[in-house]
């Protein structure tokens, strides 16, 4: 589906195909513990968010230099490019890599020569988040922040991901502010398998200006309310909930209850490699699995461009809303 759109809730690491992951491995030597990439596609196939995580971070062994980071962000924007994705806000999880002694500079730096050349290679538009990663230490995070400083030339905004359960965006109230004076915008995951009040947190204490997922908004008609009052955009990812069993099918997924509520959804990939389809594989399945209008997948493509972190180039986002309007579907 190649109606223009913005890509909002991507983590790089979760674009690592087999076949890539293979091809570092051998260029690396890393043995990793699958026979070929057959066998590793059948691995991905989770129980929960948790059994997701660990293959997740086991496959990040394969990533070692900045030729790694470039080749995984280039393959990424060349499969977007192909679903219509405009401009693109990307995650990376640098704990996830200095933890294995790779320097977060060897992370920024792979990652940012591929960007680098994304609008003239790719006609993509991108922004860097730095996630924290929720079950390790707020201290982890504050010295990950430290340790990024020379790089926050190239990073637009943090995050917070992983495992949600058993650690509230409280926890982390400390780093985000450090993160907001050193003028960094803020994003959170909260209430995918959260309840709704980490989604309050992530509003009150983080200060966040985008909520990350918050499906389980939906069980708290109140903060629905909010939400919609605010304007607050929700980067959902449909295809990453069924695979991660926090809706059963993607026919169950409130994502039509969302939009007929006014909320301000967008719809994203998330982790595109183990969970069945990118940005553009997602807008097609919505469509057919929830019976979406197309007049509804116009409003998801806008809102994204809406909730952008285009604010410092108006002129950027309104000619990427135009080319929304004039999209013709076949």
């Amino acid at each position: 589906m190649h109606l223009p759109k913005a890509e909002l809730h991507l983590h790089i690491e979760g674009t690592l195909e087999p076949e890539l992951a293979f091809a570092l491995a051998e260029r690396n030597g890393v043995q990793l513990p699958y026979a070929n990439t057959e066998e590793l596609r059948t691995a991905y196939l989770f129980d929960d968010l948790q059994t997701f995580l660990d293959l997740y971070y086991a496959l990040m062994a394969v990533l070692r230099t900045e030729e790694d980071f470039e080749e995984l962000a280039d393959a990424y924007l060349t499969r977007a490019a192909a679903q219509g994705v405009r401009h693109a806000e990307i995650f990376f999880d640098p704990q996830a890599h200095t933890a294995r002694g790779v320097p977060i500079g060897t992370v920024v730096d792979g990652l940012g020569r591929a960007l680098d050349r994304s609008e003239e290679k790719h006609g993509i538009s991108t922004q860097l988040i730095m996630c924290f990663l929720r079950d390790q230490s707020a201290e982890s995070a504050l010295e990950t922040l430290e340790a990024a400083k020379p790089y926050l030339h190239r990073i637009s905004a943090v995050g917070l991901d992983s495992a949600e359960v058993g650690h509230p965006p409280v926890k982390f109230r400390e780093v985000y502010e450090v993160a907001g004076a050193l003028g960094l915008r803020k994003v959170a995951h909260a209430g995918e398998e959260g309840p709704p009040e980490y989604i309050r947190e992530a509003l009150d204490v983080l200060g966040v200006e985008r909520i990350d997922h918050g499906l389980r908004c939906m069980e708290d008609a109140d903060l629905v309310k909010r939400l919609v009052a605010e304007r607050m955009p929700l980067t959902l990812c449909p295809l990453s909930n069924v695979r991660l069993r926090a809706v059963d099918t993607l026919e169950d997924h409130p994502l039509r209850a969302m939009l007929d509520a006014g909320l301000l959804c967008t719809v994203n990939s998330d982790d595109p490699a183990y969970f069945g389809g990118y940005v553009g594989d997602t807008f097609h399945a919505v469509h057919e699995a929830l019976g979406l209008e197309r007049e509804q997948l116009r409003t998801l493509a806008r809102n994204s461009f809406e909730a952008a972190f285009l604010d410092h180039d108006e002129e950027r986002r309104a000619r990427y809303l135009a080319e929304v309007e004039a999209y013709e579907f076949d």
